[in-house]
């Protein structure tokens, strides 16, 4: 008998990872079949909240439109990347066609680059700088006679230097008599809205024809908010977190979703180092007190559940 076949049940327990153990005995203890605050962008886990719910409906008519540039503000953690993830995921593949700018802190030269980069202009590397923007162009035309609309989605856009939102412009000026080449959505944080405001920027500033912004979720959306979480990765038992540990998420958190995933995920893991299935209030304290993102450190009150 070889060794592989003499290999009791336990011993393929004893030979796993250790962190996948952990991982394991934790999704077992709940009941669940992933982890279901993890800070990836999934759109699995996305949630219909009203906020989300009129940037998405904005973003879709807007794109429809095929006008302007859509600008969708959020402060940090507020679910920009995933309204963007969603966005591209909505696209019609034989209607429009995506480029994907995720870190746009480039110079306008640079930016002209990364967008030919994900349009697939050909021979780029033997183009020089003063022929990206024809061969762009060339492109975009291209795109346009087999009926493709592009939509050029810049995610962080806050983090464009002044001069590279300047060529955001040159970009809206692509056309033809009856249609605009190119669509441009910008996610960003707020600090957008300050370069946008400079007098030297006006002319982009009065082609943006959609703006919305992303707001702070209140007490009743955090608790949909965990709760659609946690049903997206299998749970379906009582609920977890009783109403005090809901009330100190929304006061911690300040309704940042972001906020919410590390709390809640460091909460069910204090739950489960406890060998208990309900979250409390004071879970959420101790895991506000590890989070250094949390700014608001309340005082010790014994009996706080």
């Amino acid at each position: 008998m070889s060794s592989l076949n003499a290999m009791k049940p336990t011993d393929s327990i004893q030979a796993q990872d250790p962190m996948e153990r952990v991982l394991d005995e934790f999704k077992g203890f709940f009941n669940l079949n992933e982890m279901p605050f993890l800070l990836l962008p999934n759109t699995s886990f996305y949630v219909d909240l009203p906020s989300h719910q009129q940037c998405f409906s904005t973003l879709m008519f807007a794109v429809a439109s095929g006008e302007g540039i859509i600008k969708i503000i959020g402060e940090v953690g507020t679910g920009k990347t995933l309204l963007c993830r969603r966005l591209l995921n909505s696209l019609n593949e034989d209607k429009y066609y995506s480029a994907y700018i995720p870190n746009p802190n480039l110079n306008p030269i640079e930016l002209k680059r990364a967008l030919a980069r994900e349009l697939q202009v050909p021979d780029m590397e033997w183009l020089g700088d003063d022929e990206i923007m024809d061969a762009i162009n060339k492109r975009l035309l291209k795109f346009a006679l087999n009926n493709k609309r592009v939509v050029l989605v810049i995610d962080e856009a806050q983090s464009l230097p002044e001069e590279s939102v300047e060529a955001l412009r040159l970009f809206t000026n692509l056309e033809t008599e009856s249609e605009k080449l190119m669509q441009i959505v910008m996610f960003a944080q707020p600090e957008l809205d300050e370069t946008l405001s400079k007098h030297n920027l006006r002319q982009l500033r009065q082609r943006i024809t959609f703006s919305q912004n992303i707001e702070n979720l209140n007490k009743s959306h955090v608790r949909q908010y965990v709760y659609h979480r946690l049903a997206v990765a299998g749970y379906n038992g009582k609920p977890i977190f009783n109403e005090g540990a809901i009330n100190a998420l929304y006061e911690y958190s300040k309704g940042i979703p972001r906020l919410l995933s590390i709390l809640s995920g460091k909460s069910l893991l204090i739950a489960f180092s406890k060998g208990s299935r309900t979250v409390t209030r004071a879970m959420i304290r101790r895991a506000a007190q590890d989070t250094e993102s949390i700014e608001y450190k309340p005082k010790w009150f014994f009996g706080w559940v």
